[in-house]
């Protein structure tokens, strides 16, 4: 069946271009505020009370963490005489947003680093999560959430998703601040995507919006912007940056066409820009088949009868579609022109690695 994606991809195009002229976009979206960012956290706990589901014997590490959990109850037992099958060591991870106070609550991602086979039902014990300073940062307890399920047992049993993952909706408590920076008298912009003329813009709409007798945003980089907290804005650093981010600023964005060929999908950006050139399509198939045909023994011969391979090869050549591109054609003319010769979304992307080759196409070719 034919693809309609080339037709698809123009309408993107022309939507995305008309939504960049009539508006900006906001410069909440195009730059993060240096040291303002998440950390990550990472901590070893038990899951208990699965249905037989946890750690083999063999799991000895899984027998030795819950040998310890009791011994720090007045329990001594030893790891070789407990029986760990509803029983689960996991390795817990969470994100610290940026300026998280103690006893705000945060999600938690609990992961089977055993032989555990489901995790389904489980509950975590008080686990504490530390980051990359080896410094405690929250603990986390409660009942486990998992997208899959194991159904059946041995051969006959059928799993859905991933039961040996699973998630702890706000069940990890935030004991210590973020280490984040605090923001002073000169505010760091990073451009999520790293552009000359963008940076350029942001330092300019700042230095317009903020006007005044000297401007107080510099573009450092292609990915950086340093702006100067105005004089009526001593003191008030979080207000400032509430109205930076409100800015509107238009992002210049490279001509580039992305390609995914394991799945067949084509991205092209509306500033791909094609030279003057003519494009011819066809299809060569070759078709060979074999077939085995009895040939019977003479009359005399009482063997049986013997078979012999019999090959028809043909050939099948359509004819080549043209279609040619002007001076200035864009993206929308070539996906249009595509189309209407039947291209479909493999020969759409042979056709562009050609046109790239050919030295037709004026922008970046990225395979991914």
């Amino acid at each position: 069946m034919q693809s309609k994606l080339p037709l698809l991809l123009a309408c993107a195009a022309i939507s995305l271009s008309a939504a960049d002229v009539e508006r900006g976009v906001r410069l909440k979206d195009l730059v993060s505020i240096e040291g303002v960012r998440d950390n990550q956290l990472v901590g070893y706990g038990v899951v208990v009370g699965l249905n037989g589901t946890g750690d083999k014997q063999q799991t000895l590490f899984s027998a030795q963490s819950l040998t310890n959990i009791l011994q720090r109850m007045g329990v001594s037992v030893s790891p070789l005489a407990i029986t760990i099958k509803n029983t689960a060591s996991v390795l817990v991870t969470a994100t610290l947003p940026p300026y998280g106070q103690p006893g705000a609550t945060i999600d938690a991602t609990v992961a089977a680093i055993g032989d555990a086979t489901n995790l389904q039902g489980g509950l975590l014990i008080l686990t504490s999560l530390r980051g990359i300073n080896g410094e405690v940062y929250a603990t986390v307890q409660g009942p486990v959430v998992t997208a899959g399920f194991l159904a059946g047992r041995s051969s006959n049993s059928q799993t859905v998703n991933h039961p040996t993952v699973g998630r702890i909706p706000s069940g990890a408590s935030i004991e210590k601040s973020a280490p984040s920076v605090a923001i002073g008298k000169v505010i760091k912009l990073q451009l999520k995507n790293a552009d000359f003329t963008t940076s350029a813009r942001i330092s300019e709409v700042v230095n317009k919006h903020f006007g005044g007798k000297e401007n107080i945003a510099h573009s450092d980089n292609s990915g950086l912007v340093s702006v100067v907290l105005p004089a009526q804005f001593a003191g008030e650093s979080t207000e400032f940056v509430a109205e930076l981010e409100k800015l509107l600023v238009e992002p210049d964005r490279a001509a580039k066409v992305v390609i995914n060929e394991k799945t067949g999908t084509v991205i092209l950006g509306n500033g791909v820009k094609i030279a003057p050139v003519a494009i011819m399509h066809g299809n060569l198939t070759v078709q060979i088949q074999t077939q085995l045909v009895a040939v019977p023994n003479g009359g005399l011969s009482s063997a049986p009868g013997a078979t012999v391979p019999e090959t028809t090869v043909t050939a099948k050549d359509e004819k080549s579609r043209n279609l040619v591109l002007k001076e200035g054609a864009t993206v929308e003319e070539l996906v249009r022109a595509l189309a209407s010769i039947g291209s479909t979304t493999r020969d759409v992307i042979a056709i562009l690695e050609s046109l790239r080759a050919a030295g037709a196409l004026d922008a970046e070719l990225e395979v991914i």
